[in-house]
């Protein structure tokens, strides 16, 4: 099929019974087809992925917002709140590998109405536990459930990632990450509302609203989304990216991007409470922020990326991390909230803008190792292997951003345990900002022919 023809889609026929909506030929590097369609099919894809991802996020972070609803009555410790707000983000990591091949084993369309419909079970959940006298257990397992709302950025990502052709790629996957990413954020002004007019007794209506939100998410995705193509063994792709030592380089970078906007995002609450003696609804007032302008300074990152170099906007958010933790850190001694306050939003805008440059290496770096034969030589670039590399590394890498989170929400509720106070924390995660710019500086700026191909 020439590809100046418009995205050719099949609905239901005999060769894809079962598979739904699925479009038979893609080709988003060739410019006529771009523009003859590639581009409209491309968008609409982006559109309602968002939405699902969006509300994917929501369940994800539904805990560190339920943890606002529990007060004394509920008989939790602050290492407690932290513990439940931990164990979400861990099984999301852990099911970002398997969500992200997902996408290949049940196509992209398909995935994203299945685990749409899977986060009704978390939430569902929620409202069933969620009442004093519930043992710190059965929380624990119920959090634990929320998870899969953390497994769909990978899926949707990876699926995002084949549609668009390498020029927009920072653009496109900092928009679908930046619209799930601020999930976050609304998911803590939704709890702001319920304690500010129900109070803290009726957390129930929270979910009735997700409820609606996760049918919609979903009927939406089954009706305007596609599969694609030349999406198979991807389980081949991931053997080959984990062997690639760039691959284990970018999930440190991700570590310290994402996992500092999940982790920060889902502590903000917690760290106002019991480092400056905020109310549930005093903090609640405040924590929306950061997570929002981390969601708004994603697709800015990868912008600037596709501008300037992934590598580049990459060194600069590292360095600017390390200031920022540091103001945090001197903040806490002086017991300022207004300047601890602006150093943690600008902490979570700068990780957010870190996870869309970050993202843009990916593509960059395994679209030149697709085009290396089995030796390492020089050979003919093949797209297809480079999608697949590319899908592998994304799962990959959310999977150690994820955990970079419960890194951050564990060292929180050990510090808190063992001194009262979060600043051994934060040092912590400035000698990690450190690190991590070392090795940005090291090997993707200095190293110059990765830089220079983006």
């Amino acid at each position: 099929m020439s590809s100046t023809l418009e995205p050719t889609t099949t609905t239901g026929s005999a060769h894809d019974a079962g598979r739904g909506r699925r479009i038979a030929h893609w080709d988003p590097e060739d410019e006529e087809f771009w523009r003859n369609g590639g581009k409209r099919v491309a968008t609409r894809n982006l559109v309602f992925s968002v939405l699902a991802e969006h509300i994917g996020f929501c369940v994800w972070s539904l805990w560190s917002v339920m943890v606002l609803f529990m007060g004394p009555e509920y008989g939790l410790s602050a290492a407690d709140k932290f513990l439940l707000v931990s164990v979400p983000t861990l099984t999301g990591a852990a099911l970002r590998v398997p969500y992200s091949l997902a996408v290949s084993w049940f196509g992209g369309r398909n995935w994203t109405v299945i685990s749409a419909l899977l986060l009704l079970i978390p939430t569902a959940l929620a409202a069933l536990v969620m009442r004093p006298g519930t043992s710190l257990g059965t929380f624990v397992l119920v959090a634990a459930v929320a998870g899969v709302g953390g497994g769909n950025f990978a899926s949707s990502m990876s699926n995002i990632n084949a549609f668009f052709p390498q020029r927009h790629k920072g653009w496109a996957l900092g928009v679908n990450a930046g619209g799930g990413n601020v999930g976050v954020a609304v998911m803590q002004v939704l709890g702001l509302a319920v304690l500010g007019t129900a109070g803290a007794s009726r957390p129930g209506l929270m979910l009735w609203v997700l409820c609606a939100a996760i049918v919609v998410a979903a009927v939406c995705a089954a009706l305007f989304m596609d599969n694609l193509p030349g999406t198979r063994n991807d389980t081949d792709a991931l053997r080959a990216a984990v062997k690639d030592v760039h691959c284990w380089l970018l999930c440190l970078l991700y570590l310290g991007t994402f996992g500092s906007f999940i982790g920060y995002g889902f502590a903000f609450g917690l760290v106002l409470q019991h480092q400056f003696g905020r109310t549930p609804l005093q903090a609640a007032g405040l924590t929306f922020l950061g997570p929002l302008l981390g969601s708004l300074t994603r697709p800015v990152g990868g912008w600037l990326a596709d501008r300037f170099g992934g590598a580049r906007v990459t060194c600069a958010v590292f360095a600017s991390l390390t200031a920022a933790t540091a103001v945090a850190v001197w903040a806490s001694h002086v017991r300022s909230l207004p300047l601890f306050t602006a150093a943690f939003v600008a902490l979570l805008g700068l990780a957010g803008a870190g996870n869309g440059s970050t993202y843009k290496l990916i593509p960059v770096v395994f679209r030149d190792r697709a085009a290396r034969g089995p030796g390492g030589g020089d050979a003919d670039p093949d797209p297809v292997r480079a999608r697949r590399l590319v899908g592998a590394v994304i799962g990959v890498t959310g999977a150690a951003g994820a955990l970079g989170g419960v890194g951050i929400n564990l060292a929180f509720r050990f510090s808190f345990a063992e001194w009262a106070s979060g600043v051994p924390a934060f040092i912590g995660f400035l000698l990690f900002y450190v690190v991590c710019l070392a090795v940005t500086q090291a090997v993707y700026v200095r190293g110059g022919p990765l830089a220079a191909r983006e």
